[in-house]
């Protein structure tokens, strides 16, 4: 394996990576939901579904 190949190797690994530890991070929030799965934001009173 070259050089040229292994970094490529590596930036795509690096990249997943990123990606797949900001898409979690979007997702997540605290607060169970019903069984609809939705809940309600107490703060504002908002209730929303995902």
């Amino acid at each position: 394996m070259s050089m040229e190949q292994a970094l490529m190797k590596l930036s795509a690994l690096l990249i997943a990576a990123l990606l797949s530890i900001s898409s979690a991070a979007a997702f997540a929030h605290s607060g169970g939901t019903d069984s609809k799965g939705c809940h309600r934001n107490h703060k504002t009173n908002d209730y929303h579904c995902h």
